[in-house]
């Protein structure tokens, strides 16, 4: 085996472009650019910097050819929901507008008005509803009478939207596509049904693509702007969690995965969505995955509600060293265990005097030092890992055995120890790129480099080695 393949890999609060290579069996990655994303607010809504981010991508993909990587291709992945338009002379109409945006407030209430709309719509498309989804956005862009939708010649996701940049064609790939509520799960296609109900143009919506299909090749403005020529653009997962759990070096039955970072996506394949009611009111959602697969999961608060109190401390000037607060939480015993998904947590004015006040009002020891900000929060997290593993028992034909913690928070091992109490579960932490890893596996197995996925567990073993955490 050999060849590099590039992942560009967008998250929310930064993007990377990374460098693997396939060498004698091992998988070589390397960083070869990192750039920071950030969201900005003009008027009344809030903007991802889309021209910016291009831009960077561009830089890495320049980077990796400067040096000196013979490249095979490039995937790329984002997060999910967000969108962009583009005209019928394929211009960008508009920077996207960020899923934290306030746009769609209330928005699911006034579309599903009853219990009775709100199960059938779970039995259609399998998602969790949530304001954030690409569904609300719409219908609040609808509500405004946003001149875009009158106009707009398709609505490509974020990893298409690059893409469709890079090659020219638009296309929609499955995993992000998957987290719209707007596909029905069990067709893997576009629900005509639910975007009829929200009048929404059918002609927005084109293709979906299956990962591993290849969307086209560099444009050749791109081709010499970045020196590495006219290589192809590969449709990965291109969901971050689903490129992830691309990666999973998986051996057992029943396992499950947990894309520990900002959010938190706790959950298990499947071969078919699960759309009981059961499912519906514990928040489970069914989202794509390679080969037709289905990521059962819940999404969860992550880090982020620790990232905010950071920045909140940072701000005020005061040292923030994320090793010394997990030392100091170790020996911590505040045992307050505050309720993560509770939307107070979502975007407060001050983290640090939400969570006090919280812990005050309920009679729970409140937290003072870094290190205890950092227990209640990693121990908070960890029950409601546990939560989610007893509901999602029920609903799956066998009991979990073992959890995979991947991305960047798999390296707070305070937490991956108290999810492996709580859980009860063996707990395998690494590696930290999963998602750029699954990313360039997917490009390999695309161009014939790898098999199938018994190999992709082979290169996985050889070339990382996870933390195990047993349950104490």
């Amino acid at each position: 085996m050999s060849g590099t393949y590039l992942a560009v890999d967008f998250g929310a609060g930064s993007g990377r472009v990374i460098a693997g290579t396939l060498r004698n069996g091992k998988l070589q990655i390397d960083e070869v650019h990192r750039f920071a994303n950030r969201q900005i607010k003009i008027g009344k809504r809030l903007y991802w910097d889309f021209p910016a981010l291009f831009q960077e991508m561009v830089d890495g993909l320049r980077a990796a050819a400067d040096k000196g990587y013979k490249v095979k291709s490039i995937g790329i992945d984002t997060w999910g929901v967000d969108f962009g338009f583009i005209d019928k002379n394929g211009n960008l109409m508009g920077n996207p507008v960020c899923y934290r945006d306030e746009r769609t407030k209330g928005l699911p209430d006034e579309f599903l008005t009853t219990p009775v709309e709100r199960s059938s719509h779970y039995a259609t498309t399998g998602t969790q509803v949530m304001e954030i989804n690409t569904l609300f956005q719409l219908i609040s862009m609808k509500k405004e009478g946003d001149p875009q939708l009158a106009t707009a010649n398709r609505l490509l996701f974020m990893p298409d939207l690059f893409s469709y940049f890079l090659t020219g064609n638009a296309n929609n790939e499955y995993s992000i596509a998957s987290t719209s509520e707007l596909l029905d799960a069990r067709e893997r296609n576009w629900s005509w049904d639910i975007i009829d109900k929200a009048s929404l143009s059918r002609e927005l919506f084109g293709e979906i693509i299956m990962p591993g299909t290849v969307r086209g090749k560099l444009k050749s403005d791109i081709a010499a702007a970045t020196g590495l020529g006219k290589v192809a653009v590969i449709a990965v997962c291109s969901h971050d969690t689903a490129s992830a759990v691309y990666a999973l070096p998986c051996n057992e039955k029943n396992c499950a995965f947990l894309s520990s970072g900002t959010w938190s996506l706790l959950g298990t394949l499947t071969d078919e969505p699960i759309l009981s009611e059961e499912a519906r009111t514990s928040g489970f959602t069914n989202e794509g995955s390679a080969e037709g697969k289905i990521r059962f999961l819940q999404n969860i608060t992550g880090l982020w509600i620790l990232q905010r109190l950071i920045a909140e401390w940072t701000k005020r000037g005061e040292e923030c060293s994320y090793d010394a607060m997990i030392a100091e939480a170790t020996t911590s015993d505040i045992e307050s265990i505050i309720p993560v998904d509770d939307p107070i947590f979502a975007n407060p004015a001050s983290m640090e005097q939400t969570i006090q006040d919280y812990c005050s009002r309920n009679n729970m020891p409140v937290p003072h030092t870094k290190g205890e900000f950092m227990r209640c929060i990693t121990q908070s997290l960890a029950q409601r890992y546990r939560t989610a593993i007893e509901q999602m028992n029920r609903l799956t034909p066998a009991p979990i055995e073992k959890l995979y913690i991947m991305g960047g928070g798999c390296r707070n091992t305070l937490l991956n120890q108290l999810t492996a109490n709580a859980t009860g579960l063996p707990v395998s932490a690494g590696p930290v790129e999963a998602t750029a890893i699954g990313n360039i596996l997917m490009q390999a197995q695309t161009m014939g480099d790898i098999k199938d996925s018994a190999q992709i567990k082979e290169i996985m073993t050889r070339s990382f080695e996870p933390k195990l955490f047993l349950p104490k």
